[in-house]
């Protein structure tokens, strides 16, 4: 798509009348799951909420408690036009061939919210169903905030198979149904958002920042700095940039810092960005596109995480994380802090 307008879709661009005759299995009842039932079922759609049997998930209560219709898996997906897999992409397949396979006839449609099992064909669903994908870019907590307050977030389309012909103009009416249409709905491919996703998620927003953050933390620390002051310098403040940024991209975060940072900025930032960073961040990129990264993490997850679970543990027992919890036990906007705030209460005469 580069190099053409790109097309934003809005509220004006949806009929979710389309979507009302209709019933929807929202498959799972995680962060995007909740959102999506709950503001679909505020939308005025028929609504079914499918999870594993009673008793064997701790969602079937909370989904129950909102006044959605809860049903096992593969009743939802038999009761069900259309069908949104909201599980992680390491449990998709599982759910997938277990309790919808069987559910899927002409007419029906599978939807995604993020292309991993399609793309990387964990999923081959037959060729006479829709499959398509709405992908807020939000999490799940915010889709359901946002609707309530008659915004929405911005999200992304894409369409991998129109059996029906219409298969755009449906999923365009399910985003609108969860409230997306009102910030604005890009189109993509399911390649192109999970390739582009994965390596978002690796190189900047997540493994990118993690491993920045640590190792400023670290030099800093090795230095003889107080751990303390490394956490607000190196981790705390980052925050601060981050929402400059989101309000009015780079150069409005520069125009609000002091020119002694902004001076910084430009003359050591990109040192650190050098060749050999850009050289990894392609050959991550590369490890995403030829698939290596899925058939990793699939891999891994299929022998229960162990990998997965050991490095959990270590990060969780950083340094950083220690000192930070600390400190943001003093903070009362904290997940620390509002549970320090709790035991204060608790503990009061």
């Amino acid at each position: 798509m580069s190099g053409t307008a790109l097309r934003v879709y809005y509220d004006a661009d949806a009929d979710i009348s389309r979507l009302r005759p209709r019933t929807v299995a929202v498959i799972g009842y995680g962060s995007q799951g909740h959102a999506h039932a709950l503001n679909l079922r505020d939308s005025g759609v028929r609504v079914i909420v499918g999870l594993r049997q009673e008793g064997g998930s701790g969602s079937w209560a909370r989904a129950v408690a909102e006044g959605l219709d809860v049903q096992p898996v593969a009743d939802a997906a038999r009761a069900a036009d259309v069908i949104m897999m909201l599980v992680p992409d390491q449990h998709a397949r599982a759910v997938y061939e277990q309790g919808v396979a069987a559910a899927l006839k002409p007419g029906k449609t599978l939807m995604f919210a993020h292309g991993f099992n399609v793309h990387f064909k964990e999923i081959a669903p037959p060729r006479d169903v829709d499959v398509s994908m709405v992908a807020p870019k939000s999490p799940g907590h915010l889709v359901r905030s946002e609707f309530q307050a008659g915004r929405g977030v911005p999200a992304l389309v894409a369409v991998e198979r129109d059996a029906s012909g219409h298969a755009l103009a449906d999923a365009l009416a399910y985003a609108a149904g969860i409230g997306c249409t009102r910030a604005g709905v890009l189109p993509t491919t399911f390649r192109e958002e999970t390739e582009s996703d994965l390596f978002g998620e690796q190189v900047v927003l997540c493994g990118g920042v993690t491993s920045l953050i640590t190792a400023g933390f670290e030099t800093l620390v090795a230095a003889g700095y107080d751990p303390e002051l490394a956490y607000f310098e190196c981790l705390h403040e980052l925050k601060l940039i981050v929402d400059l940024m989101y309000r009015g991209g780079m150069t409005f975060m520069r125009h609000s810092i002091s020119d002694t940072a902004e001076y910084g900025d430009y003359t050591r930032g990109p040192t650190l960005i050098g060749p050999g960073v850009r050289a990894r961040m392609r050959e991550i990129l590369a490890d995403i596109q030829s698939g290596a990264f899925a058939r990793e993490w699939i891999e891994e997850s299929k022998r229960g995480g162990p990998n997965f679970q050991r490095m959990r543990r270590e990060q969780n027992d950083h340094l950083i994380e220690r000192v930070g919890a600390k400190l943001r036990a003093m903070m009362p906007w904290s997940e620390e802090g509002k549970a320090a705030a709790a035991e204060e209460l608790v503990a009061a005469p």
